[in-house]
């Protein structure tokens, strides 16, 4: 299937100063400690900081106070999936791993392509025999090897981690033991909120996938909170592609452990693809997220995804991914439904179009 589930672009520049500490990265006659200290430049210069900025023209139309979006699409390969790359590699680094691997469908594989070239290390992505994207071509640009598996985007996961433990490889794949490191990762953009609000927001809206990034600012939210750098927790919102995802069923269903949905009702579309799952591999750790915070979750169809993807260009000239808008729409569909009190709110775009 040929799926337009990544972004516009084929040549995810870095800065002069970036190259340049690539090559002293990646002579592996230089110290390690002098190395991963150049690749933390690298991740400061390059990763996070993201735009966050207030939606005036979307206020005014769906009739909300101080509403703002975190765009992540500011990132180097224009999604929120460069955070936990460059994050991974750097640890690859430091644990002298020469190979890293993963399973992606798209995004994630050109983010981990390019975190790992710029450290000198080699990356092996996963991918589904029935995938077609766009992005491959960037992957093998950045150096990457593309590894073809007749199986499903869960299976594959299981499969490149498996082979990992067997190989001695890095496994940047989700759900596996550097879940903590990825949650860790994500939860800078709630540290790069607060740091812009002054607080934290009454709100703050997500996309949910695998659950990872929507887990990973919830738990940067709780440990602002409890340092005594926020006033209050957010109201965490999720929002998926309408019954495609067990975060999102899970919640709906009272459930207090994310419950697979069955495979056979997944069906992926041009618009859809980034957000759905019959398994979420940090489900949990998500689903936990919306119940701790007092949250809730959405359904979004795909006609709202493509809706507000063109709307956000029109008004607020920000050319945004379908996939990416879930949590808007759930955040303003929520307003709606209880007419929020002036306030702040925060809707995470992940990525650009």
């Amino acid at each position: 299937m040929d799926l337009k589930d990544g972004v516009k672009t084929a040549e995810n520049k870095v800065s002069a100063e970036t190259s340049n500490l690539s090559l002293y990265v990646r002579n592996k006659e230089n110290a390690l400690i002098d190395r991963l200290e150049s690749y933390e430049d690298i991740t400061n210069i390059e990763v996070g900081d993201t735009g966050l900025y207030r939606a005036k023209t979307l206020e005014r139309e769906f009739n909300i106070r101080q509403l703002y979006t975190k765009y992540e699409g500011d990132n180097p390969t224009g999604t929120q999936k460069d955070r936990i790359a460059f994050a991974q590699i750097y640890d690859a680094l430091r644990r002298e791993f020469d190979v890293v691997s993963l399973a992606t469908c798209g995004n994630y594989g050109v983010a981990m392509a390019l975190a790992a070239n710029l450290a000198g290390i080699r990356c092996k992505i996963f991918i589904p025999e029935a995938y077609h994207t766009e992005r491959i071509k960037e992957m093998e640009i950045l150096n990457a090897e593309i590894i073809r598996l007749p199986a499903s985007y869960e299976e594959v996961v299981i499969k490149s981690s498996e082979l990992a433990m067997q190989n001695d490889w890095y496994d940047a794949n989700p759900g596996g033991a550097n879940t903590p490191l990825q949650i860790s990762a994500y939860s800078k953009i709630a540290n790069e909120i607060v740091e812009d609000l002054g607080d934290a927001p009454k709100y703050c809206a997500a996309p949910v996938s695998n659950g990872t990034l929507f887990a990973g600012i919830y738990r940067g939210f709780v440990s602002l909170y409890k340092r005594g750098k926020t006033s209050r927790i957010p109201k965490m919102i999720a929002a998926s592609s309408s019954r495609k995802n067990p975060i999102v069923q899970s919640f709906k269903l009272g459930l207090d452990v994310c419950k697979d949905l069955s495979p056979e009702v997944i069906k992926e579309t041009q618009y859809n693809e980034p957000l759905i799952n019959w398994h979420s591999f940090d489900g949990d750790e998500a689903l936990y997220a919306i119940r701790e915070s007092r949250g809730d979750a959405f359904n979004i169809s795909d006609k709202k995804l493509k809706d507000m993807s063109s709307l956000l260009l029109k008004k607020e000239g920000l050319r945004i991914l379908p996939a990416a808008t879930a949590g808007l729409i759930a955040l303003l569909e929520l307003d709606a439904k209880l007419d929020f009190e002036p306030d702040r709110f925060v809707a995470v775009l992940t990525a650009r179009y």
